[in-house]
């Protein structure tokens, strides 16, 4: 406990710097803002900010992005509730009840709610990284190369089994990415794989042109799609923000049960926080003494799903900042992030770099105070945000993009591989083949081999050490069960509605 302390203090010592608190109130205005605006997620901001980092300080950088995967489940929440437009995938739950809410009347009461259920979720949440970051590190230290390989190999069957649609299309998503990872030289003896003699893919398929195509580019053609209408908004009035003391009482085990189901969804790998908010709304209604009220207004099946979707963000930093492994494709962007700087996300990061480590957890508290305060008297703004027509927005997006794009390596190519890539991830999208796993995939594909190989080094050629050492071989043997499990009929058919649902 007292290390704990010791080390939460020296955290805070590094996140309250002016600098960095300006980095983290940077990252939750820009999250909110983009929470805010359809059609553009956190995945593809932080995409489009990476090459921005390059000149930033490495804990700012971080803590900045950070900011922006945080702020956006908040930002997600306001729109969904005043106009029935998500702004991010896991807000899709809000618009249920919120939207009702605002045509009741009580816009100001539901967005409160988002709020406090918000607040209240990331700091529990980021109690529990603090919590388990030395106990996981320390265990993490214990690892080989063959139980890093077999945990990569879970974390992407998870990914397969938590992501929605096919099971055969998520699989395909994954052996994609990692197959496109090994494009450039090989790790040990440099001769060209994949290359087909074209000089500019030597150095293999970087990271941030398939993130910002795959993800950006693809998300403003699909936008482009819908006519004028569709993203033409209904002003809506915001009067009275504070809740009854009935709403209070009625919202406050659902964000404590919120809180609970986000927490654990997010460290699993997959798309834990848009999991975690359908999973706590579905928990709600399923226990609720009067169901029928769902989808009417229902103050819980607001507070429950804004608790669960922030508790999960912050809690997918526990397995990036522990093990070295990302459980979603924003923190597959968080390990770009951190490569650019010099940094090998992994348990040596705790013990190396304490300041980034704590100063990281330290900011989150600071950001998710930043929230609340910006949040609720900047509703009248945000709205006012979603008039801009989508046709202005668009261009100055793609702009932005190529400029972040072609200042990395001052390469022309790398802006026509991000533009096929946005062409790949708009038909990947249009034929319900979700995207997240492919750059878990080719995020993790790197590490896999090299783990890999060193394990068939250290045992001589033995396939077997990776079943025979204990830790190893459990991991092993969870992927495959889980992957047999997801198979049956009857699981995947109750899997496939519960993503419809």
């Amino acid at each position: 406990m007292h290390d704990l302390l010791a080390n939460l203090a020296l955290g805070f010592s590094v996140a309250a710097t002016p600098w960095n608190l300006v980095f983290c109130l940077i990252g939750a205005l820009v999250g909110t803002l983009i929470g805010v605006l359809p059609g553009i997620g956190s995945v593809a901001t932080i995409a489009m900010l990476l090459p921005i980092t390059f000149g930033l300080p490495p804990v700012g950088a971080l803590i900045m992005l950070a900011g922006i995967y945080y702020g956006a489940q908040y930002g997600g929440s306001t729109t969904s509730i005043l106009v029935n437009i998500p702004g991010e995938a896991t807000s899709v739950v809000t618009t249920l009840d919120g939207f009702q809410m605002a045509k009741q009347g009580r816009a100001g009461p539901a967005l409160s709610i988002a709020a406090i259920g918000s607040f209240f979720a990331g700091c529990v949440a980021t109690v529990l990284v603090a919590a388990l970051g030395a106990p996981l590190t320390s265990i993490a230290l214990l690892f080989g190369p063959a139980e890093y390989f077999s945990l990569m190999a879970l974390g992407l069957i998870f990914a397969v089994v938590l992501a929605k649609g096919s099971l055969i299309k998520a699989l395909a998503m994954i052996l994609a990415g990692l197959l496109m990872s090994m494009v450039g030289s090989d790790l040990e003896t440099g001769v060209g794989r994949m290359t087909f003699d074209i000089p500019e893919l030597s150095d293999g398929i970087g990271f941030v042109t398939v993130a910002m195509g795959v993800f950006g580019f693809a998300e403003i053609i699909r936008n482009l799609e819908g006519s004028a209408e569709d993203r033409s908004i209904v002003q809506a009035k915001v009067t009275g923000l504070m809740p009854t003391r009935k709403d209070l009482k009625d919202s406050a085990g659902a964000i404590g049960r919120g809180t609970i189901i986000g927490s654990i969804l997010g460290i699993l790998p997959g798309g834990g926080a848009v999991i975690a908010s359908f999973a706590a709304y579905t928990f709600e209604k399923r226990f609720a003494k009067h169901p029928e009220r769902f989808g009417n207004g229902a103050i819980e099946g607001v507070a429950a799903p804004e608790s669960a979707n922030n508790a999960a963000a912050q809690t997918a930093f526990i397995p990036l900042l522990t093990l070295g492994i990302p459980p979603n494709a924003v923190m597959a962007l968080m390990v770009g992030a951190m490569t650019i700087h010099g940094i090998v996300p992994g348990p040596q990061v705790m013990t190396k770099q304490p300041e980034l480590f704590w100063g990281m957890i330290a900011s989150m508290w600071l950001g998710n105070m930043m929230l609340v305060i910006i949040n609720l008297p900047l509703v009248g703004l945000w709205v006012s945000l979603l008039r801009v027509p989508y046709r202005l927005l668009y261009p100055a997006i793609l702009v932005f993009c190529y400029i972040g794009i072609y200042s990395i390596n001052n390469a022309p190519a790398d802006v026509i591989i991000a533009a096929v890539f946005g062409i790949i991830g708009y038909w990947l999208v249009k034929h319900e083949f979700e995207p997240a796993p492919l750059i878990l995939g080719f995020v993790l594909g790197p590490l896999m081999e090299e783990n890999l190989r060193r394990a068939m080094l250290i045992a001589r050629g033995d396939v077997t050490v990776f079943v025979t050492r204990p830790i190893s071989g459990t991991l092993l043997g969870i992927a495959v069960l889980l992957l047999v499990l997801a198979g049956l009929p009857m699981l995947r058919k109750r899997r496939e509605e519960v993503f419809v649902e």
